[in-house]
């Protein structure tokens, strides 16, 4: 009997290791091909912005000479396709040029810059899943009553609100007039480069370093734009986990939990929202990856130090290799989360494996 269960174990080891070889062969080719198609629309717009990367080097007042020489330097004096070769290899290794609005490598500045994107939309996002989830269910139980309304309507000014009109509105009230959060940028000016820059990210690296105070002056100027920022994924995360809802409370299942005798509260928030969970956190991180990339006007209106920031300060001054390698990254980020999401719901839903 042992014997036979060891070889039956064997076997299915055996017939297992070839189709978890193909899902994560498939895996990695899907995610090459997007990052190679990506690399190819970046590069298209680096060639059709009406910007000259040369002259842009040289200034308009170059000689005609020094503006051929930094042409060829630059690789531009080639066909597009050897071009594009060398743009993937330089990515591939890292390089995605120099900017010139700071002189510095754009990998450097993007490392740099990064945390306090990713520290804003975290926090934006956890604003999403505890106002967005709770109130999507609650407008789904209530479907057509007074709850639901509120919710669906909470939904719409989210959509349709510019960003940087609520971020303006917001730090007149909150910060101009009330005085309750704090103003434009990461911190307050004299406690800047306090503290030892670990992470990146103010809040973390201020517990590390056990300065409370820096702490409390970081959260203060982070909660207003993390919650305008936020408002938006609570209103699509609200929006979509309703839809969801209603989809499971209308299934026979939870007709039979009741029948059985099982509490509301287990049917809702255990059965229902349990089986809404693996469309939920694509749901997630779709919005998530959203607030990476959609925070640009977020950080212009708050002055926050931010990839959105660094993009459209690149983009002012016709630093295209900032704004593209920006762009590239902030790409990445989707395909990241994208695999991660994939991930994260094979293991929350065994019927996914």
């Amino acid at each position: 009997m042992a014997l036979n269960t060891s070889l039956t174990t064997g076997r299915g080891a055996l017939l297992l290791s070839p189709r978890i070889f193909r899902s994560i062969f498939r895996t990695a080719a899907t995610v090459a091909v997007t990052f190679l198609g990506l690399l190819f629309i970046t590069f298209v717009i680096g060639r059709v912005m009406p910007i000259d990367p040369a002259l842009s080097v040289v200034g308009d007042k170059a000689s005609e000479e020094i503006y051929q020489a930094a042409r060829k330097a630059m690789g531009l004096d080639q066909p597009l396709y050897i071009q594009f070769f060398y743009y993937i290899r330089d990515v591939l290794q890292g390089d995605l040029g120099t900017s010139l609005l700071t002189a510095r490598p754009v990998a450097e500045d993007i490392i740099r810059v990064f945390p306090a994107t990713l520290e804003l939309a975290t926090i934006a996002t956890f604003f999403g899943i505890i106002f967005g989830v709770p109130m999507g269910v609650v407008a789904a139980v209530n479907k057509g009553r007074w709850p639901d309304q509120v919710v669906r309507l909470l939904g719409l000014f989210g959509y349709s609100m510019p960003v940087f009109w609520l971020g303006l509105i917001g730090l007149l009230v909150f910060y101009g007039v009330l005085g309750w959060v704090g103003g434009p940028g990461r911190l307050d000016i004299f406690f800047e480069d306090v503290v030892p820059n670990v992470t990146g990210v103010i809040l973390i690296d201020s517990l590390l370093a056990g300065d409370f105070e820096i702490f409390g002056n970081a959260l203060s100027h982070i909660i207003l734009p993390a919650a305008v920022l936020g408002y938006y994924s609570v209103a699509y995360i609200s929006r979509m986990t309703r839809s969801f809802m209603l989809e499971q409370l209308s299934q026979e299942y939870i007709t039979t939990a009741r029948v059985k005798g099982i509490s509301e509260f287990q049917v809702i928030w255990r059965h229902a929202l349990g089986n809404v969970m693996v469309p939920l956190i694509t749901v997630i991180a779709l919005s998530y990856a959203q607030l990476l990339e959609g925070s640009v006007l977020t950080e212009t209106v708050f002055a926050w130090p931010g990839l959105g920031f660094y993009i459209t300060a690149g983009l002012l001054s016709a630093d295209m290799n900032a704004v593209l390698g920006g762009t590239l990254v902030v790409g990445g980020v989707f395909v990241g989360l994208n695999l991660l999401s994939d991930l994260l719901y094979r293991l929350v839903d065994p019927r996914a494996r």
